[in-house]
């Protein structure tokens, strides 16, 4: 029989008093622990035995009892709950004398009669004795219950990795993206070998499969990204990838098919323009319409400017150039398409096919932007205000705008972006007034230069600013170029837009009760900042 080795530290505590000690701190302890000899049977186990087990004997009585009959009395005591039981007493006993296993330190869980849930670890110590530590972690495992539950309901795909980057826990719609038949398939398994799996069992549209997964990668390991990826069956998803405030990562696949979709009809809608005379005519009748509304748009305006005559020759500047310029590369190429279609050769069609998408996108770009002015102004903007992470819109307007910059040899720095800090806007607007500003920075900053966003937070305000090293402007044209149709004089001279964009962030940040704030050093840069309610 073993020798109680209670029993031997109360006799050592005759002589040490420390020993009290150290029986008075485990009986103290919320975590039941006891100790069993290599042989399996029970030589110490401290108060909280019978508090937890409440139909045993005294735990004192139980010294010297094999494992196994430890457990039987568990389950004759009416302890163990009988869903735990479903497989049979001798498959529970299996999986319980299961930890006494040298080198597999998995932790289990067993569930008693009253509900609770008891987490049971096992280790051995170098003298050959087995020590273990059972902790309630019923409201543990609730909480993460009742996560696994929402995010089942979910329409998007979720998944969770801890801090050494392994799956810890995701829906099944995440298990399927990625080719596993469950979201139990993946437990443990790090991101990396998660990618590799999707891309072994072929769930995406790849071109190159080391690219693409380096690109995941990448994304993964920054503190918050996104991207669009494609699966082999035509469906499109944004995926949004950030850290957790426990160092973990979360993932979440949105199907963005729909948008894919329209983005593609109108590439459709362009190329079919090659094509047919038909179509060229109407959409050349309904460019002419659309002129027709600006300039009585326009007449409007002049009524409400004091200066009437100044303002229509503006707006007749802008708009015979930003029509003007996208209607004659419209009408121009596919004419041209039209008249040597059986001398073109593929890479001729596809550069002219380009160009003709190229002026439809910047003509509707500016008509977009011309019909959210008249909403505001018309007090026909509806706004959908949730809680929006400023940083993570500057993230995303970076993503959007890497490709552009890195084509003039510019950076975009995005690391005074912290995660975390909400703004109450509508998400969209708060997107478009970002893309607006990193979209002027990156047009009007020579090769070379840098770009610079960041978000910082005030008493009850977020700014999010937006910074270039480029030409600047003028110090009596910062007003002016607030107003519609008014560009700086350096625009001017590049033909750079309509001027519209300032004109649309700053009356979407008056909307959401915001300004916007600019500056600059001829020279030196130029400086936006959107001030906006922190949520």
């Amino acid at each position: 029989m073993p020798v109680n080795l209670a029993q031997k530290i109360a006799t050592a505590a005759e002589r040490d008093e420390p020993a009290i000690a150290v029986l008075d701190a485990l009986d103290a302890l919320r975590v039941l622990v006891t100790v069993f000899d290599p042989h399996q049977r029970l030589i110490y186990a401290n108060s909280q035995y019978n508090y937890l087990f409440r139909s045993l004997p005294p735990r004192e009585t139980l010294i010297g009892q094999p494992y196994e009959a430890l457990i039987r009395m568990e389950v004759a005591g009416g302890e163990i709950a009988q869903s735990h039981l479903a497989e049979g007493l001798g498959a529970f006993i299996a999986r319980r004398l299961g930890q006494f296993t040298a080198g597999d330190y998995r932790p289990l869980d067993i569930v008693l009669a009253d509900g609770r849930i008891v987490e049971i670890k096992m280790r051995r110590a170098p003298s050959g004795s087995w020590i273990g530590l059972w902790s309630d972690v019923t409201a543990a495992r609730h909480n993460f219950h009742r996560l696994e539950d929402a995010t089942a309901l979910s329409a998007d795909a979720f998944a969770f990795f801890d801090a050494r980057d392994r799956f810890v826990m995701g829906n099944a719609l995440y298990a399927q993206l990625h080719g596993a038949r469950a979201a139990a398939d993946l437990l443990g398994r790090s991101f990396s070998e998660i990618v590799a799996l999707s891309t072994r069992r072929g769930r995406f549209a790849i071109v190159d499969a080391e690219a693409w997964s380096a690109r995941l990668i990448e994304t993964h390991g920054a503190p918050v990204g996104a991207l669009t990826v494609s699966t082999t069956d035509g469906n499109a998803y944004l995926v949004r990838d950030r850290a957790t405030r426990d160092g973990g990562r979360v993932v979440v696949f949105t199907d963005a098919t729909d948008r894919r979709r329209a983005e593609s009809a109108l590439a459709e809608q362009a190329a079919a323009l090659t094509h047919t005379q038909h179509e060229l005519a109407k959409i050349q009748g309904e460019a002419e319409q659309r002129e027709r509304y600006l300039a009585d748009l326009h007449h409007k305006l002049g009524e409400a400017e004091s200066s009437a005559n100044t303002a229509k020759t503006t707006l007749l500047r802008a708009m015979s150039h930003e029509l003007k310029t996208p209607l004659n590369a419209i009408i121009g190429f596919s004419d041209l398409m039209q008249q040597m279609a059986d001398s073109l050769n593929p890479q001729q069609v596809a550069e002219y096919a380009g160009l003709i998408h190229q002026g439809g996108t910047n003509l509707l770009r500016l008509i977009m932007q011309i019909l959210d002015l008249t909403k505001i102004a018309a007090g026909r903007y509806d706004l959908q205000r949730t809680g929006v992470d400023a940083g993570g819109v500057l993230w995303t307007a970076k993503g959007d705008f890497d490709a552009a910059a890195a084509a003039k040899g510019l950076t975009i720095d995005a690391d005074a972006c912290p995660i975390g800090l909400l703004v109450r806007a509508d998400e969209n607007a708060i997107r478009a007034m970002c893309a607006h500003l990193v979209d002027n920075a990156v047009r009007f900053t020579p090769q070379g230069g840098c770009v610079r966003l960041s978000v910082e937070k005030t008493a009850t305000r977020i700014c999010l600013a937006v910074r270039d090293n480029g030409p600047g402007v003028e110090p009596e044209d910062l007003d002016r170029i607030l107003k519609p149709f008014e560009q700086s004089r350096r625009a001017i001279e590049h033909s750079c837009g309509a001027g519209l964009g300032l004109t649309l962030v700053k009356e979407l940040a008056e909307l959401h009760d915001g300004r916007l704030l600019v500056s600059s050093t001829p020279g030196e840069g130029f400086s936006a900042i959107v001030e906006l309610p922190a949520a």
